[in-house]
C-alpha cells in the first residue's frame, strides 16, 4: 500500500468522503463546513477540536500529495473541498461502495467489531447482512494494492475482534491490549452490558441522524448568507 496518512489526515479524507455520500448537495465543503465535519461529535473517535490553521495546513500539505482538489464556483471567492482518495478519474484507488462505507468509518471511528461496522456503515452503503460486512473486509485485507484493513487480536473480554484500517499505518497493538484490558469490568460487575451497549448504539445511531440534518441546515445556512455565494 503507497498510502499513508496522519490521523488528522485521516480525519479530513474521512469527513469529505462521509459528506460526499451523506449530504452530496452540499459537497464539495468550503473550510469551514469541513472543520465541522472533523470536529463533529457524533460518528467521531476519537473527538477532536481542530481550529482553522491546523486544519489549512493539513489540507495544504493533502493538495501536493493530490489528495484533495480545491475548487471555487463561478462568481464565488469561497474555495471548497474534495476528496482523491478513491474512485473517479486519476484517484488512487478504485473501490466498491461497500469498501469505502467501511474503510471510511474506521477512518472516523477507529477500530470497530463486524458487528458495529454493520450497524453504522449502513448510512453510507447496502449491507444485506454481517456475512456482506465481513466479505467486505477480507477484500480490504487481501487486495492485491493493500492491504487496507487488519484483524486485530480479541481482546480481554471482548466477544468479537476488531478491526483497523492501514492508511495510518500498523496500529500499536500492545498499547491497544492494555488499554483494553484495564477496561474489563471487575469480577461480580453487573451483567446486561450487552444490552447496554445494544441501546448505546440505537442512541448512537439517532444522533448521527440528527447531526447529518444539523450539518445540511448549518451548510444551507451558511451558503445562504455567504457575500460572495
Amino acid at each position: 500500500m503507497k498510502i499513508q496518512l496522519t490521523a488528522l489526515e485521516s480525519r479530513i479524507l474521512g469527513a469529505l468522503i462521509e459528506k460526499e455520500i451523506t449530504t452530496p448537495d452540499q459537497y464539495p465543503l468550503s473550510l469551514n463546513a469541513l472543520i465541522n465535519a472533523c470536529n463533529q461529535k457524533t460518528n467521531r473517535d476519537p473527538v477532536m477540536s481542530l481550529d482553522e490553521a491546523t486544519v489549512q495546513q493539513a489540507l495544504d500539505g493533502l493538495s501536493k500529495r493530490h489528495l484533495i482538489l480545491e475548487r471555487s464556483g463561478f462568481g464565488s471567492r469561497v474555495v471548497k473541498y474534495r476528496h482523491r482518495l478513491c474512485n473517479g478519474d486519476h484517484n488512487p484507488l478504485q473501490m466498491t461502495a461497500q469498501e469505502v462505507a467501511v474503510i471510511t468509518e474506521l477512518m472516523l471511528r477507529g477500530p470497530q467489531t463486524p458487528g458495529e461496522l454493520r450497524s453504522r456503515s449502513q448510512r453510507l452503503a447496502s449491507f444485506t447482512d454481517l456475512g456482506d460486512i465481513e466479505t467486505t473486509l477480507e477484500m480490504l485485507a487481501t487486495r492485491d494494492d493493500g492491504p487496507f484493513v487488519l484483524r486485530l487480536p480479541k481482546m480481554p473480554g471482548a466477544r468479537e475482534a476488531r478491526y483497523c484500517q492501514l492508511l495510518t499505518g500498523e496500529p500499536d497493538i500492545e498499547a491497544m491490549t492494555n488499554a483494553a484490558a484495564q477496561s474489563v469490568p471487575a469480577p461480580g460487575a453487573p451483567e446486561g452490558s450487552s444490552t447496554v451497549q445494544s441501546l448505546v448504539e440505537r442512541i448512537e445511531a439517532l444522533e448521527a441522524q440528527v447531526q447529518g440534518l444539523l450539518d445540511r441546515f448549518n451548510e444551507v445556512a451558511a451558503i445562504q448568507q455567504a457575500p460572495d455565494a
